[in-house]
C-alpha cells in the first residue's frame, strides 16, 4: 500500500526512508508444491509435540505467567548439544531477532562492516535501519567469497555459511583465516544452513574471542513456526546481546517455543535422520536436474541455486508457479537467471523435474 507525503508525515524521518526485508511468499492455493522459503518438508520430533502438549496441559499457570526471561533451560539443552558453556549460549526469537541484536551490539562502528554482494538480504536492511556503513565484497564469477578481500579496514564482518542464496559453503580454514586477519573486530558467522553438510564454526569459538556464531531452529530441526534462534560466542561478547536484548525485549521466548526447541535438541537422533535425508534428496534433485540441462551450484543448503542456459530464469517461475509450484526468483544484479529451489521430499521433487521437463 502506497502512502502520500502528507499521510507520511507523523512517520520518524528515517523510517520514510526505510528499504524493509520481502518475506519469501506464504501464499494459501490448492495443490501448491512449496519451494519457495527453504522450511523443511519433515515434521519436528514427535518430542517436540509432546513438550508442547505437556505445556498446553498445565493450563493453570501456562499463559498466565511470564516465561523464563533467560529461557535457562534452552540454553542449557543447546549448550549440552553444542558442547559450550551456557554462558556461551545466547535465545532470541528466531535467528533474525538475533541478527538484530548482533547490529546493534557490535556493527555501530567508525568504519563500515564488510559482507558479500550477494548474501542474505536482511543485512542491508538492518544495515540502513541501525544507520551502519556498509561495502559489500563481491563474490567471484563462481559465486565464491574471497577471503583475500575481508583484509581490509571495517566495523565488522558477517558471512552467511553456507552462503544465501548460493548454498555455497565457506570451508572451515578459510574462516580462520578471516579471523586471524580481523582480531579487533566482530566477525560473524550466519549458519543458517549448516546442518545440511557444512561444518560449523563452533569449534572456533574457544580459540577466538571475536567470532560469533549465529544459528537457527527454523530449517534443520523444522520450528519455523515457532521461531527459536540462538547465538553462540565467547561469555563477553553474549554479555553484549543479553544487555541489547534486555533494553529491547526481556520475554522474547513463549513458554511453547522454549519447551519444542528443548525437546528438539534432546533428540539429537531424529535431528540428525531428517537432515541425511534433505541431503539424499538434495543430491538426487541435483543430478535430475543436470540431465534436463540445469546448472547447479555446489550445495551444502537444504536448498539449490539453478540456472538454465536456454529459459530465462523470471519466466520459468512465473511458468512452475502456473502448474503450482512455487521457487524463489530474484531480481537482482548478477542472479537474475538463477532460481533458488528449496528441496522437498523425494515425491515433491520428483513433481518439479517432472513440470519442469514438460514446460522445457
Amino acid at each position: 500500500m502506497k502512502f502520500t507525503t502528507e499521510q507520511m508525515r507523523f512517520w520518524s524521518p528515517a523510517v520514510r526512508e526505510l528499504e524493509p526485508y520481502t518475506p519469501g511468499e506464504q501464499p494459501k492455493i490448492q495443490n501448491l508444491l512449496k519451494l519457495n522459503t527453504n522450511e523443511n518438508p519433515y515434521p519436528p520430533s514427535p518430542k517436540v509435540v509432546e513438550a508442547v502438549q505437556a505445556v498446553l496441559m498445565d493450563q493453570a499457570d501456562a499463559l498466565r505467567l511470564y516465561p523464563d526471561p533467560d529461557a535457562s533451560q534452552l540454553k542449557q539443552a543447546i549448550a549440552a548439544q553444542q558442547n559450550v558453556n551456557i554462558d556461551q549460549v545466547f535465545v532470541g526469537n528466531g535467528s533474525d531477532e538475533v541478527l538484530a541484536h548482533i547490529f546493534k551490539a557490535f556493527f555501530i562502528q567508525d568504519e563500515p562492516i564488510l559482507y558479500p554482494d550477494i548474501t542474505y538480504s536482511f543485512y542491508p536492511v538492518y544495515s540502513q535501519f541501525f544507520g551502519i556503513e556498509t561495502k559489500q565484497i563481491p563474490l567471484s564469477d563462481d559465486f565464491e567469497i574471497k577471503v583475500e578481500d575481508y583484509r581490509q579496514a571495517n566495523g565488522g564482518i558477517i558471512i552467511t555459511n553456507p552462503n544465501a542464496p548460493t548454498s555455497i559453503a565457506l570451508p572451515l580454514q578459510q574462516i580462520e583465516q578471516i579471523l586471524h586477519a580481523n582480531p579487533h573486530r566482530v566477525v560473524v558467522i550466519d549458519e543458517a544452513y549448516v546442518d545440511f553438510g557444512a561444518e560449523s564454526a563452533v569449534s572456533l569459538v574457544e580459540q577466538y574471542d571475536n567470532l560469533v556464531i549465529c544459528q537457527t531452529t527454523s530449517k534443520s530441526r523444522s520450528l519455523a513456526g515457532l521461531r527459536v534462534g540462538f547465538a553462540i560466542a565467547q561469555a563477553h561478547l553474549i554479555a553484549a546481546l543479553e544487555a541489547v536484548k534486555n533494553s529491547f525485549n526481556s520475554y522474547p521466548m513463549d513458554r511453547f517455543a522454549i519447551a519444542a526447541a528443548v525437546a528438539s535438541f534432546e533428540d539429537q537422533a531424529y535431528f540428525e535422520a531428517q537432515c541425511q535425508k534433505v541431503i539424499q534428496s538434495r543430491d538426487k534433485l541435483i543430478e535430475n536436474l543436470k540431465e534436463i540441462g540445469f546448472k547447479v551450484l555446489p550445495s551444502k543448503a537444504n536448498f539449490i541455486f539453478v540456472t538454465h542456459p536456454a529459459r530465462d530464469a523470471a519466466e520459468l517461475a512465473t511458468q512452475l508457479r502456473e502448474q503450482g509450484v512455487l521457487v524463489r526468483y530474484f531480481n537482482k544484479p548478477r542472479i537474475d537467471q538463477y532460481l533458488r529451489i528449496t528441496i522437498g521430499t523425494d515425491q515433491q521433487n520428483q513433481r518439479l523435474v517432472e513440470t519442469l521437463k514438460t514446460l522445457l
